[in-house]
């Protein structure tokens, strides 16, 4: 993919508008700015320094919890790093798991140097080799409005959303990990259960 595509703010925005209940694990960097963004919530996980982690720690989420849809929303870089999750996910196929991957054909952590997918690695080839059977490639703004209907349904979902490279302003939720680690439990269990 390459760098230009949707506006990866709005993107986000138009995705998460009818989450519910779901659960949303972020990749570091632009994707948690993002989903901040579009309304931050204790059902929100934000990894701030686990970069190849996100689609791991959404695929754990939704075996411990299956009846809850769990979505996780990461960078290609991020996803990158952790390239064996996506085989992982492919053999457990949990029905409730969705994977996100914003595109921008970048490494925006560490300098906008072009990534993998930039020189034609395609990630929702990869995932559909490791065994999922839903996959998505969304350039345009009619395919990113299908996505934002099917996200929240039943069925293991991998989608790479081609989005611009152009900066955007942070929007910084909690960096405290304790903190942030205690409400999305709060959120997920009740007090009553934490006791």
């Amino acid at each position: 993919m390459s760098g230009a595509g949707l506006d990866r703010r709005e993107a986000v925005r138009r995705l998460l508008r009818d989450r519910g209940d779901a659960l949303v694990v972020t990749g570091l960097g632009n994707p948690t700015w993002d989903v901040a963004a579009a309304g931050d919530t204790p059902l929100n996980f934000y990894l701030w320094g686990a970069m190849g982690g996100a689609a791991m720690l959404g695929l754990g989420l939704a075996l411990a919890q299956p009846d809850r849809r769990v979505v996780v929303v990461t960078g290609d870089g991020e996803l990158l790093m952790g390239l064996g999750s996506l085989a992982t996910t492919g053999v457990e196929r949990p029905r409730n798991l969705a994977v996100v991957v914003l595109d921008n054909a970048r490494y925006g952590e560490t300098g906008m140097q072009e990534s993998h997918t930039a020189r034609g690695v395609d990630l929702a080839g990869v995932a559909s080799a490791a065994g999922f059977a839903d996959v998505a490639r969304v350039r345009t703004p009619e395919e990113l409005d299908a996505l934002a209907d099917r996200l929240f349904g039943d069925g293991l979902l991998f989608a790479a959303v081609s989005v611009s490279a152009s900066p955007t302003k942070p929007e910084l939720p909690a960096r405290d990990g304790t903190h942030l680690r205690a409400r999305f439990r709060e959120a997920l269990l009740g007090s009553d259960e934490l006791g």
